[in-house]
């Protein structure tokens, strides 16, 4: 019904435009071929009003408010410089008329521009720019329940990385409220941790956090609703979730994965480097064990099996990095050749 109320509303503008043009042409000129070359000159103004309609819906308001004000401002001071100051150089109609033109496009750009680009600074309180409760922004972050579950997102929230306004889905916290009611006692403490991280970012003091009860309920899939929200808003997703951020990105949503934050945080480790662990678990193949640092990054000793519960020195051979993570390979530094200390195995221009 809002889609044909729209569709109806432009209708309307084009016959109006174009009826309007035809009528002005023909008080002008008695030649048909004007008049309705009028009339197709107000369809063609129609359709430029449609296209800036189209466009304008992506300015904030601030920026629209910003740039009426300077156009008004710049007016005015084109008027008072015409009238007050400089009132003996519009005598003449011819000049008067250049010269209005000059001032007031002067002015009126310049205005115009400051306006729009100060409008960033307009704060309204108490006025959302949206019925529905929720910015369209670049600057919301839309959150999706692996991340509140997952619990490194407040931590992120709290240092102040994170800045415009925190989306929370009414379908998400559903979702949320249904793994803390689960019978699987994991799930149930999986879901209630994820209320209690979300309770903990709302107290977060210069955070802005907003729940919107926009639903889609023509699409089933959680994620494809983040995903058809973040359209309509234009924001940006929050998640750790592998499958949405590829999803998500091939639909032209910009993605913000909190593991992919992680890995790029992890210290540098270079083939050849010491280091010391403890092994903890045998490995898949035979001999090898398993140690872990301590931003849990696996790393696979060979012949480490036989160490296993006891700290030991390693010599890095290798670093394979992936999307789920960074997995370290090494030898015991007591058969570490000399070939495998002191020679680069591995570029520094290679990411990490």
């Amino acid at each position: 019904m809002r889609t044909l109320g729209s569709w109806v509303l432009r209708l309307l503008l084009l016959v109006i435009c174009g009826i309007s043009g035809f009528y002005l042409t023909k008080a002008l000129s008695p030649s048909p071929g004007l008049q309705l070359g009028g009339g197709v000159g107000g369809l063609l103004l129609a359709c430029v009003v449609l296209l800036a309609e189209k466009e304008l819906k992506k300015v904030p308001l601030g920026n629209l408010l910003g740039s009426l004000i300077g156009l008004i401002l710049g007016f005015i001071l084109a008027n008072l410089i015409s009238n007050v100051f400089l009132p003996g150089l519009f005598n003449q109609d011819e000049v008067a008329l250049a010269l209005y033109g000059f001032l007031y496009g002067i002015f009126g750009y310049v205005g115009l521009r400051i306006g729009l680009r100060k409008g960033e600074e307009i704060h309204l309180s108490g006025w959302k720019s949206s019925s529905k409760g929720y910015p369209r922004s670049e600057n919301t972050k839309i959150l999706d329940t692996s991340v509140i579950i997952d619990g490194r997102i407040a931590d992120i929230t709290e240092t102040g990385f994170v800045e415009g306004t925190l989306l929370i889905p009414q379908f998400v916290l559903g979702e949320l409220q249904h793994i803390a009611d689960s019978s699987d006692s994991i799930k149930r403490t999986r879901g209630k941790r994820g209320l209690e991280v979300l309770h903990h970012i709302q107290k977060q003091a210069g955070v802005d956090v907003r729940i919107t009860d926009t639903d889609y309920p023509a699409v089933k899939d959680v994620d494809a609703k983040l995903i058809e929200l973040a359209k309509e808003v234009r924001g940006k997703i929050i998640t750790n979730d592998s499958n949405l951020t590829k999803v998500a990105e091939l639909q032209g949503i910009e993605v913000l994965n909190i593991n992919e934050l992680a890995n790029s945080l992890k210290p540098v480790v270079l083939p050849g480097e010491e280091m010391g662990v403890k092994i903890l678990k045998e490995g898949k193949e035979a001999g090898q064990g398993v140690a872990y640092l301590d931003d849990g990054t696996m790393i696979v000793v060979d012949n480490g099996r036989r160490h296993m519960g006891k700290n030991v020195d390693v010599v890095v051979t290798s670093v394979l990095q992936t999307p789920a993570g960074r997995m370290i390979f090494a030898r015991l530094k007591e058969e570490a050749s000399k070939e495998f200390r002191g020679k680069d195995y591995y570029s520094l221009d290679s990411e990490f």
